[in-house]
């Protein structure tokens, strides 16, 4: 693909920053974040290099689930401000050079959403069959529950109903009949109410989830469930040709493939890449980068136009459920040794620093290595900073906590009382006190300014999300090395997982004579031999990224 192609196909070099509103910037002291907050700290983003903003859910909600339980597609929390409020944030953020892209949680509602308070009514609602009911549970109600310490079946009696409901999810949170006609059109008027807003795409939560259609009695008789998703984005693509269908795929790496679709990419435009995630932290564990080189070897390309989601950790648990169970107690017993670390023994409620001692060396080195692998890297609020978790904060809200921009009590989110905060503020060495916007911006050394370095580097490296990669062989085992050529470009990345230094030695060029290697993060350079090879000597933690620059070479660098 030509690198001039790059504007309608915006996500493949994107850098895109996920957040909740709620927890961001409180403007009227109710101690809950608002979205005319994140308009006023909008600069932050925009200084940092963000390209594109998701917003985790903002839609009218009872809050039993951080807003995933909705009672209105097409409605703005008014907590958190109106539609006004909305479209002006969107409107700042593209003055800036950034999109917006939403949540799109359509696999379930809220018990409470009018639909299924209709539904349950009566059997002659017209949102009836908007759900999947059953007068018993199927035999296996018990198997595949995803959240085991709140739930112990997949269907929930309903009295008012005299049927049993599915809930792939919490028992309040029905789910969806996506094998009814009139929902699937219904999730399209949602998609289209949002693209008319000014939004340029959406995450899909829970995708797999979504697609299922194996709670419906005709189940075995229903199209192919990847034709609605077909559908969906051949909607997207009529109604905006820019927008994004980012999703979330937790599948082994043959499965996730197929929710792209064909080989053109008709299906979704990104797949998060769970299993390179988990391995990397399996990798980190062992300070030795073998598993995360196999899980890349693995990983299948995506289609021409589309894209891998690269991250180091989203809103959720921290899963590790596609290790093994001897290669899951190595993580935990590296980064969560306390059960109260841990959750649902799947995965982790933690950030990266203190899963790391706060070793700036080593988080500079993470983040280093999600900017340089193939993919789109995507942020989640406050990792720019090192922020980290509260774990006296119930499940996945350990890593929800507010955004700490001063050194405040509240760490300048709010001028409410701590106690009456959206969440409760990290405390101890990572607290606000320590960790916090303001500081950081002063400081040259710091994570947020090797971020925004980062950032900047590799927007202005096209090789990183369009060209090819290949990781190199060499003969040090902690250090993990790979380039990637786009048109003529290429540049090398290397990285130490090691506490120890490492020498390692790259073949980078068929032949060294007039060919130099210009460290991008560094003002320094490597000398490449005549035979085309590099040896570098890397402290721990090291990490370097080089551009090849050959004889007539006009690359700014």
């Amino acid at each position: 693909m030509r690198l001039t192609r790059t504007a309608d196909v915006w996500w493949k070099n994107a850098v895109v920053y996920c957040l909740d509103i709620e927890t961001f910037f409180d403007t009227d002291g109710d101690g809950r974040g608002d979205i005319r907050g994140l308009s006023q700290r909008i600069d932050h983003l925009a200084d940092l290099g963000v390209t594109c903003l998701w917003l985790m859910p903002f839609y009218p909600t009872p809050d039993r689930d951080d807003g995933y339980d909705i009672t209105d597609f097409y409605g703005v929390d008014s907590r958190l401000g109106t539609h006004g409020d909305l479209v002006e944030l969107i409107t700042l953020a593209k003055d800036r050079g950034m999109r917006v892209i939403a949540d799109l949680v359509v696999n379930h509602t809220s018990d409470q959403h009018p639909w299924f308070q209709s539904a349950r009514a009566s059997r002659e609602s017209p949102y009836r069959d908007w759900y999947v009911w059953r007068d018993e549970p199927p035999e296996n109600a018990k198997e595949g529950v995803v959240f085991p310490d709140q739930e112990d079946s997949l269907w929930q009696y309903d009295e008012q109903a005299g049927q049993y409901y599915l809930h792939q999810f919490y028992k309040h949170q029905p789910d969806l009949d996506i094998a009814n006609p009139e929902v699937r059109d219904e999730i399209i008027r949602v998609i289209g109410f949002w693209l008319q807003l000014g939004i340029s795409g959406f995450r899909v939560d829970a995708v797999p989830f979504l697609l299922d259609t194996g709670g419906a009695t005709d189940a075995a008789n229903l199209p192919d469930p990847h034709d609605y998703l077909r559908d969906l984005r051949a909607f997207l693509s009529r109604r905006s040709g820019e927008a994004v269908l980012l999703g979330e795929v937790n599948l082994p790496y043959k499965e996730t493939r197929q929710f792209f679709g064909d080989e053109d990419g008709d299906e979704l435009t990104m797949c998060f890449d769970f299993i390179g995630m988990q391995k990397m932290y399996l990798a980190l564990a062992r300070q030795d980068p073998a598993e995360l080189v196999a899980a890349l070897r693995e990983r299948p390309a995506p289609p021409e136009e589309g894209q891998w989601g690269t991250f180091v950790r989203n809103h959720d648990e921290l899963t590790l459920d596609k290790l093994s169970d001897a290669e899951r107690n190595e993580v935990f017993a590296a980064f969560g040794p306390d059960e109260n670390m841990q959750l649902y023994g799947r995965g982790l409620r933690r950030r990266l620093p203190p899963m790391l001692g706060n070793d700036l060396r080593r988080l500079k080195m993470v983040y280093s290595l999600l900017f340089s692998l193939p993919g789109t890297p995507v942020l989640f609020y406050g990792e720019e900073i090192g922020m980290g978790e509260n774990l006296a904060a119930e499940g996945r809200n350990a890593v929800r906590t507010p955004m700490q921009w001063t050194d405040g009590p509240t760490g300048g989110f709010s001028t409410a009382d701590p106690a009456d905060l959206a969440g409760p503020v990290v405390e101890g060495e990572l607290s606000p006190e320590h960790v916090n916007v303001a500081a950081q911006r002063r400081d040259p050394d710091s994570l947020l300014n090797w971020i925004k370095l980062l950032i900047q580097r590799y927007r202005e490296t096209p090789e990183l999300s369009w060209g090819d990669s290949t990781i190199l062989e060499h003969e040090s085992p902690s250090v993990f090395a790979h380039r990637t050529d786009c048109e003529g470009g290429t540049v090398v990345t290397v990285h130490n997982f090691a506490d120890e230094p490492a020498t390692v030695t790259l073949a980078v060029a068929g032949s060294g004579v007039g060919v130099r290697a210009v460290d991008l993060l560094q003002s320094n350079a490597a000398e490449i031999a005549e035979d085309g090879t590099v040896q570098l000597e890397l402290e721990p933690y090291g990490c370097r990224w080089f551009r090849i620059v050959r004889p007539g070479d006009r690359y700014i660098l």
